[in-house]
């Protein structure tokens, strides 16, 4: 028999769990064929001596709704060995919506996920109006890997209730009809599941809470209640952790769910100091898991493997003086200028005196001083406390204030700070580590395609693969864990059970990696996005091939002209 393209000798990771072996893996017409010792010639050959090969992995938290459709590159995360990201989490979106309604769409996107406005009107073509005519989009277009998406709650609202809806009103009992009846539709259509959100931070870029801020039970028990109709997704959802609304949102949400029958991931995180406050979401999780087992509403919380916060900087989003009407004096001036100004002592004394005024809640963020760490080359998400902007300043004998300005101007004003907001239990990942072996979490939280100046979060299989299966001092994934949590786990619980893992007849969705050689990069800022805007990007060295359907879209980090990705319409069965 001949092949498409046979990976020789390598170490092969099967993405179950099970214990790597040395062999090959035949692919022909973009399925996998044959494992071991394959016989018989190939188009192409790729000798994988000494080198991991593993399932593609797969992002269930992505925000490409936008960038799928200006860009033939869902970068990052191809750069890091996502060949299958889903998108539309958070209950933001581009569809369905109405040519009235745009504004209000990109207001949403622009404050929840930190998307230009001008990025989004000049980058999309608002070709469609419907959920069903948004797919058409999607799928007319080529790229590199595989994208699904959610029906989206906010701009659903919006659709159906006009101003009402992104005014918060409570829907009408013919507003929940149709909501359910477009919901049904979009599962019939495609659509992978729906999404929503009730956390708080999450604000319109004119500072108003989202539009299903408050949202009541009756609304998300119509929406899930259509999901069921159209036969069934997945409800994707982000709780209100800031007002400590945990369980008693997720109760609802649990309880919608699970009388449809469906299953839910949401959001998770550990504070970084105080009592806990996840505990109560998990055994939340365990009773509804528990009382619904064989019903096919299975939860899970989806947890990120590193800090979850913010990358601050003069060239960014936020930077502890953003908010200061002193440092907004010289915040147009190109870069190089601005620096040689805050070099001058008056204007150093200047903003350090100064007082920060109104903003989004965010900025407020970028002057937690015991959280904020310099950014180093090669990028470090687990710091020492001594490492912090508050520590510094202490053994320099200044003010965190006064260390935080001094660190912005290193590297002439490129200098990076990360600032770990949660996930970060008393300067350690160790409790994320004990969430990531439970049966009930799975990876997420990438965010690939938003917060293009705030975070660059979607490398993090790469962090996985690098940091948590190879140099952590202890509490190690082994890598046939490491490779399960970024593969079929995601897979599974997105409904995608044709691909994530290496066997006879899955998907051939795939990546050749150094793992010794694996290293992550700090961010870079690119101004790629349409109308020349900014975003951060991040490169990892160690990724020798990664392969989507059978055909290689990047070799040693350098993207190819291949773009067999698709879009994914529905949930896939596993092959027979």
């Amino acid at each position: 028999m001949s092949y498409d393209l046979v990976i020789r000798n390598g170490t092969v990771v099967d993405g179950l769990g099970g214990e790597p072996y040395v062999g090959d893996v035949a692919v022909a017409d973009s399925v996998i064929v044959a494992l071991g010792t394959v016989e018989g010639p190939a188009a192409r050959e790729i000798d994988a001596t000494g080198l991991l090969v593993t399932p593609g992995f797969v992002d269930l938290h992505t925000h490409y709704d936008g960038q799928a459709i200006w860009s033939e590159r869902c970068s990052p995360s191809s750069s890091h060995g996502v060949t299958t990201a889903l998108m539309g989490n958070c209950g933001v979106g581009f569809a369905p919506c109405r040519a009235e309604d745009h504004d209000v769409l990109v207001d949403v996107m622009a404050g929840v996920e930190d998307i230009p406005g001008v990025v989004m009107t000049d980058g999309l073509p608002w070709d469609w109006e419907t959920f069903p005519e948004y797919l058409d989009a999607l799928e007319s277009r080529r790229r590199d890997i595989d994208v699904a998406a959610y029906l989206p709650h906010s701009p659903l609202r919006v659709y159906v209730m006009g101003q009402r809806g992104a005014d918060r009103e409570p829907a009408t009992p013919e507003d929940l009809a149709l909501m359910r009846k477009l919901a049904a539709e979009a599962i019939e259509v495609g659509a992978l599941g729906v999404s929503s959100s009730r956390f708080a931070f999450h604000k319109t870029g004119s500072g108003a809470p989202i539009p299903t801020y408050g949202a009541a039970y009756e609304e998300i028990s119509a929406i899930v209640a259509g999901v069921g109709d159209g036969g069934g997704g997945l409800l994707q959802f982000i709780p209100d952790i800031a007002a400590g609304g945990y369980e008693g949102v997720l109760q609802e949400v649990f309880e919608a769910a699970t009388d449809a029958g469906l299953p839910v991931t949401f959001t998770l995180t550990t504070g970084n100091s105080g009592e806990p406050i996840w505990p109560g979401a998990v055994k939340l999780v365990e009773e509804f898991n528990a009382r619904s087992s064989g019903t096919g509403a299975d939860i899970t919380a989806q947890v990120f493997a590193r800090p979850i916060g913010l990358v601050i900087g003069l060239e960014l989003t936020a930077n502890p003086f953003v908010l200061y009407p002193s440092y907004q004096e010289i915040a147009g001036l190109p870069l190089a200028q601005r620096v040689a100004e805050m070099r001058k002592p008056e204007v150093r004394e200047r903003i350090l005196a100064d007082k920060p005024g109104e903003g989004h809640p965010f900025m407020y963020f970028a002057q937690a001083w015991q959280w904020m760490f310099p950014l180093t080359e090669p990028a470090n998400y687990e710091p020492g406390p001594e490492d912090s902007i508050l520590a510094r300043a202490r053994a320099r004998g200044v003010s965190p204030l006064e260390e935080a300005y001094d660190r912005l101007l290193d590297d002439d004003g490129q200098a990076m700070m990360l600032v770990a907001l949660a996930n970060f239990e008393n300067n350690s990942l160790d409790t994320v580590g004990d969430l990531l072996r439970r049966d009930d979490v799975v990876l997420g939280l990438g965010d690939g395609g938003a917060h293009y100046g705030m975070i660059c979060d979607a490398s993090y299989p790469t962090f996985v693969l690098a940091h948590w299966a190879r140099d952590r001092k202890s509490g190690r994934l082994s890598l046939a864990e490491a490779v399960r949590q970024l593969t079929s786990v995601p897979a599974r619980v997105g409904g995608l059970l044709d691909r994530g893992r290496l066997a006879v007849g899955y998907k051939a969705d795939l990546n050749v990696i150094d793992h010794a050689r694996l290293t992550l990069h700090k961010p870079v800022i690119t101004h790629d996005l349409p109308a020349g805007g900014r975003r951060l990007d991040q490169a990892a060295d160690g990724y020798v091939a990664t392969i989507v359907s059978g055909e290689v879209i990047a070799e040693n980090g350098i993207p190819t002209a291949a773009r067999p990705g698709r879009l994914i319409r529905g949930r896939q069965a596993a092959p027979a």
